[in-house]
């Protein structure tokens, strides 16, 4: 019984992917709502015709009519509102799904009970049965609009109606109601698999991305990855920052610490300097690693004499790591030699004339004895950052 009532309400997808699935889904009922209530007025409106040309103008049941296609029409206007809103709540799309459903219960019992009393109201049961299959909804909740419904016509069809008639209308009623149901249940099973399935694409998708442009080793970005935001970055640059920073930078002597401490050792090195350097995002840097032991990164400033304050920063987060090097030649742990170039945004420079310039303040940093920083740029001095002493 756990089973069957978990399948009925479409637990069996698991209740956070069914919640997820439901709210994906749910929202299409506004453009639904908005469509379907647009038929209803269309056809109430039709048959206003009815009474006017073939009954005598009889106006009261012209006006039931034209009272159905107005609210219709609200309630399409009231859909359409709602759709132009970000965060709408499902109960006002409950509620118009409700009175949607009333109107049109209201619009089959008229026309197959109040204005026919002596017909079998068979349209009743078409309305009953497609009305549902529009809207994307809980079990439970189709399940109360649906009995709701057929009580309303049934007991309609009882007191106004002869036996002989409303037994007819009795079963036709049950079966359409039990067709509203089935149906209107596979559907929404169909189209929450759908959504499932699509999610699950869409996670693979941004993992297989991810994966393309994550560096294993660091968990840095990886140097296509590099390109492709270098570009963004120098092309899309935010125009309340007036200066693009690019550093680049290299462990000292490492081929020394991989010969020394073997490739395992180096891997290591690599992965604690990449948690050191993905730390720095916090400030608004992007970090990522553009070769064996060569590390770029990005970001902006407001005023060009700032950049020390992210080197520093750097160069402090690698010497907090304490990564022994007994083979450096500078050093007793792990440093670094960096390399920075600041241009002012909008610049007509490419990307590989800036990453040849930082590459040159990267060799100049290189040439002055390593374990330091070069910053220099277009408008600025160059000038060193050395490493602030234990």
């Amino acid at each position: 019984m756990r089973k069957f009532l978990y399948s009925w309400r479409f637990y069996s997808f698991g209740r956070e992917q069914y919640q997820e699935c439901m709210n994906n889904v749910f929202s299409n009922n506004l453009l639904n709502l908005r469509h379907g209530n647009a038929i209803v007025a269309i056809f109430a409106v039709c048959f206003t015709f009815f009474p006017i040309v073939f009954e005598n103008f009889n106006l009261f049941k012209a006006g039931v009519f034209v009272g159905v296609a107005i609210i219709a029409g609200l309630i399409s206007l009231l859909a359409n509102y709602l759709m132009q809103l970000i965060n709408v709540k499902k109960r006002a799309i409950y509620l118009l799904i409700t009175l949607f459903y009333a109107n049109v219960v209201f619009l089959g019992t008229y026309i197959g009970v109040l204005a026919n009393h002596d017909r079998v109201g068979s349209l009743f049961g078409c309305f009953l049965v497609c009305t549902l299959l529009l809207f994307i909804n809980p079990p439970q909740f189709n399940l109360g609009l649906t009995l709701g419904g057929m009580i309303i016509f049934i007991c309609s069809a009882v007191f106004f109606k002869e036996k002989e008639v409303w037994l007819y209308d009795l079963v036709n009623t049950v079966v359409a109601g039990s067709l509203s149901i089935y149906f209107s249940w596979h559907i929404t099973k169909l189209r929450m698999g759908m959504e499932l399935s699509a999610t699950k694409l869409e996670d693979e998708r941004n993992q297989y991305v991810d994966q393309s442009i994550t560096d294993e080793l660091t968990q840095l970005r990886n140097r296509r990855d590099f390109n492709q935001t270098f570009q963004r970055f120098l092309s899309n640059y935010r125009t309340s920052d007036e200066w693009l920073c690019i550093a680049l930078a290299d462990i000292d002597f490492f081929k020394f610490y991989n010969d020394h401490y073997g490739h395992p050792g180096g891997d290591d090195c690599l992965r604690k300097i990449g948690g050191a350097l993905n730390s720095l995002s916090a400030l608004g840097v992007y970090a990522a690693r553009v070769g064996g032991e060569e590390f770029a990164l990005l970001w902006f400033e407001k005023d060009p004499v700032h950049a020390d304050v992210i080197v520093g920063q750097w160069t402090d987060t690698i010497r907090n790591l304490k990564i022994a090097h007994e083979k450096s030649k500078v050093n007793e742990y792990v440093t670094m030699s960096i390399g920075v170039y600041v241009v002012r945004c909008g610049t007509s420079y490419d990307t590989q004339s800036l990453y040849d310039m930082a590459d040159k303040a990267l060799y100049t940093a290189k040439s002055s004895g390593r374990n330091c920083a070069i910053i220099a740029g277009d408008e600025i001095k160059q000038y060193k950052i050395s490493p602030k002493s234990d």
